[in-house]
């Protein structure tokens, strides 16, 4: 697929299902991450692979955090806080690794384990596999993140699922770059009123 092409009907899905993605299509959608804006070289992510029969007991840390954080829970929100790690057959947590001792700014190391997770999606789209990424209130939980080895000052960028897409294209709504991009000139920096 021309990148071009590629980048302009990307779309997240919408429903995730078996085949899980091969061992190929996994290194590929790593070795993508691994080629993401990174000032300073520094890798500032760490990638977590989530998938088979791991995948249950990450659902089981999910519903342990929500019980924490919310503990009038009732057994089916617990249930469909379990159920979140079976939405595909592969999640990849993408988390921050910021060196803060760094000449970088974190602000910058953040966005580079961004652009390594949106390389994910890329990556997965290109082969033919559907992927989402969410984040939600586990993402921010301080109790998932020490289940998954991610230090305290740390990020979870988001929860990558990755499997065969069920559920068909999003439509989204079309936006003209008219509406989010301008032209600068210096005649725009003079203050108003001058």
């Amino acid at each position: 697929m021309d990148a071009v092409e590629l980048l302009l009907t990307r779309y997240s899905a919408l429903k995730l299902g078996e085949p899980a993605p091969s061992a190929q299509a996994v290194q590929a959608m790593l070795e993508s991450a691994a080629r993401a804006p990174d000032h300073g070289r520094l890798q500032p992510w760490r990638l977590i692979l989530i998938e088979g029969e791991a995948r249950l007991g990450f659902g089981e840390v999910l519903a342990e955090a929500l019980s924490r954080r919310n503990p009038l829970a009732n057994e089916q929100a617990l249930a469909r806080e379990r159920e979140k790690a079976l939405r595909a057959p592969l999640i990849i947590v993408v988390a921050t690794r910021c060196d803060r001792s760094a000449k970088i700014p974190i602000i910058e190391q953040t966005i580079s384990a961004g652009c390594a997770a949106h390389s994910i999606m890329l990556a997965a789209s290109a082969q033919g596999l559907g992927a989402m990424w969410r984040t939600g209130e586990p993402a921010y939980d301080n109790a998932v993140k020490t289940a998954l080895g991610i230090e305290p000052d740390d990020l979870i960028v988001g929860f990558i699922y990755v499997g065969t897409d069920i559920g068909g294209p999003v439509t989204r709504p079309e936006r003209a770059p008219r509406e989010f991009a301008q032209h600068w000139t210096a005649d725009s920096a003079k203050p108003s009123g001058s």
